[in-house]
């Protein structure tokens, strides 16, 4: 079982993409363990604002928070002094999204951005650098379990940035020694998750009685990771010492299809649905699966969220929403 970890008290944390979905939720538990939390976010339009809006609502209530409406690539070096911590979650999201000429975007927000961060970072006296990585680094690597030493081979633009920003972190800590740490999310989900994502679809979709798209026979497999194993593992590598540089997948621990998926939706809801199979989308790997061994023996971090339970919490989230 998770021994769950807290930062010391009056920490002084920058969290950016704090009004996405795991930014929200990770100065949430920040801020719940006595934390200060710098939060930055440029509200870029990828969805709606006003959803980012709600997320950090209870958040700019609490006097130990300070938020920054700004674009994390105009960094300016006076932002963020005395920060200890740094657990930057901000990145344009969507592998469908990355391919044309939205490129730009990517390669803004998720590589020159980070290249600014650890620019700064190098001239100040951090105690960690989380960085949020993705699964969608290793493309369709033809082995499962996915491991960390596996050779990366992305499949959409977007995993090309994500695996680019992962070793900028990388060269920042070998050449300047910030004390990096790169977490690679798999399909992360639960209350708050960006509409785009299958999981808030799917379950829109049935609490309206509208179809549900999936993309591809539904065959496909995911490890999903429920939010609050996400903020537990960020917290984990922010406080576990002696694992500078390192890289480690954050997995749920469960691998299913997206048909299985559906089977505990219906379940959970009590609502038939219909489902409509459209081709497979340019960028979606076959499958993912985490290889959590170096996690487990580093950084004693094990999920402690069932899909079905998280599922559930989802479920009850959209029905509690005003």
């Amino acid at each position: 079982m998770t021994t769950y970890s807290n930062l010391p008290e009056n920490s002084k944390c920058l969290v950016t993409g704090a009004a996405g979905f795991v930014g929200s939720h990770l100065s949430r538990r920040l801020l719940g363990g006595g934390c200060r939390v710098t939060g930055l976010d440029c509200f870029t339009d990828y969805y709606n604002r006003r959803l980012k809006e709600r997320n950090i609502r209870d958040l700019l209530e609490n006097p130990a928070f300070d938020l920054i409406r700004a674009d994390l690539a105009d960094l300016e070096n006076d932002w963020f002094d005395g920060v200890e911590y740094v657990f930057h979650q901000s990145a344009q999201a969507g592998v469908r999204a990355s391919w044309g000429e939205e490129f730009s975007h990517y390669t803004r927000h998720n590589v020159l951005a980070t290249q600014r961060l650890l620019e700064w970072a190098r001239r100040t006296k951090l105690k960690r650098f989380v960085y949020a990585s993705s699964s969608s680094v290793y493309g369709n690597t033809g082995k499962l379990p996915m491991h960390e030493d596996d050779l990366p081979r992305p499949l959409s633009p977007y995993g090309v940035t994500k695996l680019a920003a992962e070793h900028l972190c990388n060269l920042y800590h070998q050449n300047f020694r910030v004390p990096t740490v790169s977490l690679r999310y798999f399909t992360v989900y639960g209350p708050g998750q960006r509409p785009d994502m299958a999981f808030h679809r799917f379950i829109k979709a049935i609490l309206n009685g509208d179809q549900l798209v999936i993309y591809g026979t539904g065959e496909q497999t995911r490890d999903f990771t429920f939010i609050g194993d996400i903020v537990e593992a960020n917290l984990k590598a922010a406080t576990t010492g002696h694992v500078e540089g390192r890289v480690y997948n954050i997995g749920g621990g469960t691998r299913i299809s997206v048909n299985g998926v559906l089977e505990i939706l219906k379940e959970l809801s009590g609502k038939p649905f219909k489902v409509r199979y459209e081709p497979v989308q340019a960028g979606d790997p076959p499958h993912t699966y985490a290889d959590t061994t170096r996690v487990r023996n580093e950084l004693e971090f094990m999920p402690e969220t069932s899909l079905q339970k998280g599922l559930a919490i989802m479920l009850d989230s959209f029905r509690e929403v005003d």
